[in-house]
């Protein structure tokens, strides 16, 4: 079946062409286009387009696909585009003429777009929940070891002493302040394109209000030609909010990668965490950092790939959006795999102690030097030159004592205001 059928048919090869991936990705839209397809039967209703038995009897079939859909029981069977025309046979086959009827005031253009709209809102909702639930982590744990030393780098050169508590802290912030990309997202996403048909919207008496409303819009896209446009800008908000995201991840990742290996020795996992070599009986490889930071350096690239997809078209629809779901879908899933390993990896892991106390990490505590002769009344460029010429001349020697005031001081200033920030979180 095919909704724009006038009676011909299309060369086999053109078709399997065109309808592409639609039958397998639709999949994740046809929960939604069903529920926009209720909202759209109750409106035609409510304007004297439809029967309240009409109504009724499209409002059960309806609760009945998304059942199916629920217990993975609905799929788009060849001999069928996409998932708008196959749950509209499905309506007609069950409803009759009522089924026929639903598409009145209605394109497929909007059609998609609504179901792609509340796909997204769903999904940003849902990697809310995860980011935040991986910044408790990433707090609780800069918590329990705000006094547990790491050397801070710079250069790839030991720089400073830091700590742990400081590290966990910085990319707990870090993800809150990426999360503000997901809101923007979601305010592209709230609004509500139903309506709008092929982009120039319709002559019936409709009723947009009620179908923003019940469909849990916060906003109606009022130009119905702009309510077109959001086609592709929304898919570039998700990408970049996941690409900003994907960066900070990709980040800690790397970090942890360094920490876990034997010149480094900050951290540990735990064995079943890790993966071996098929020749060296020794290794015991962070694959899942690996692999995580790889899946979240080819994120950062989506925003890219939207935009070389649609950058060149004017306003309207084209065929080419099909494409965004091939680009987008299967990352979106893949991201949320990522933060569920994260989650999952990350309260295991273990903090190394004693390193510290390494020759090598001396000199980090030459700062300190520095400052206990400013205390003394030396000025800062003298102390300065005469610090830098003892760690030349090998005079030099650390103040380690201050270790517990500096990283004390780092910590008791800032993780409740993370932890503010964290619970001021929110999508709208």
């Amino acid at each position: 079946m095919k909704l724009w059928d006038k009676g011909f048919s299309v060369n086999q090869q053109i078709e399997n062409f065109t309808v592409g991936k639609d039958r397998e990705l639709d999949g994740y839209l046809a929960k939604y286009d069903m529920l926009a397809s209720k909202a759209q039967a109750n409106m035609l209703t409510k304007k004297g387009l439809l029967s309240e038995e009409e109504n009724q009897s499209l409002q059960k079939a309806l609760d009945q696909l998304l059942e199916k859909e629920s217990k993975g029981e609905f799929f788009i069977d060849e001999g069928f585009e996409d998932m708008h025309s196959k749950i509209e046979a499905e309506l007609i086959k069950t409803c009759g003429d009522a089924g026929k009827k639903i598409h009145t005031a209605r394109s497929r253009n909007d059609q998609v777009l609504v179901a792609i709209q509340l796909f997204h809102k769903d999904y940003l909702e849902q990697v809310m929940v995860k980011i935040k639930e991986l910044s408790s982590i990433l707090l609780e744990k800069a918590k329990e070891h705000k006094d547990d030393l790491l050397p801070g780098y710079t250069h790839f050169q030991a720089a400073m002493p830091s700590s742990f508590g400081l590290w966990f802290s910085a990319y707990a912030e870090n993800l809150i302040s990426d999360a503000a990309f997901l809101q923007a997202a979601y305010t592209v996403a709230d609004q509500n394109p139903l309506g709008s048909g092929a982009g120039f919207g319709t002559s019936f008496d409709i009723d947009r209000d009620q179908t923003t409303q019940e469909l849990g819009f916060n906003s109606m896209a009022v130009s119905s030609v702009g309510a077109q446009m959001l086609r592709g800008k929304t898919e570039k908000a998700v990408a970049m909010a996941m690409a900003m995201l994907g960066g900070t991840l990709s980040k800690l990742s790397y970090d942890l990668v360094m920490y876990n290996s034997q010149d480094m020795g900050f951290v540990k996992l735990p064995n079943e965490m890790t993966t071996g070599s098929s020749i060296m009986p020794h290794k015991k490889n962070p694959d899942v950092f690996e692999l995580t930071r790889a899946h979240c350096n080819r994120i950062q690239a989506l925003p890219n790939d939207v935009m070389l997809c649609i950058n060149n078209l004017p306003s309207g629809y084209h065929r080419d959006f099909q494409i965004l779901k091939e680009i987008l879908i299967e990352p979106m899933l893949q991201f949320q795999n990522i933060l569920d390993i994260l989650i999952f990896a990350l309260p295991q892991l273990e903090i190394k102690q004693d390193y510290m106390n390494q020759a090598k990490y001396d000199s980090i505590y030459t700062v300190e030097n520095i400052n206990k002769k400013i205390q003394e009344g030396v000025p800062f460029r003298d102390a300065y030159r005469d610090v830098g010429l003892s760690v030349e001349d090998g005079s030099y020697e650390p103040l380690k004592s201050f270790k517990t005031q500096h990283v004390g001081s780092i910590h008791d200033l800032g993780l409740d205001r993370i932890h503010a920030k964290l619970d001021a979180l929110k999508l709208n």
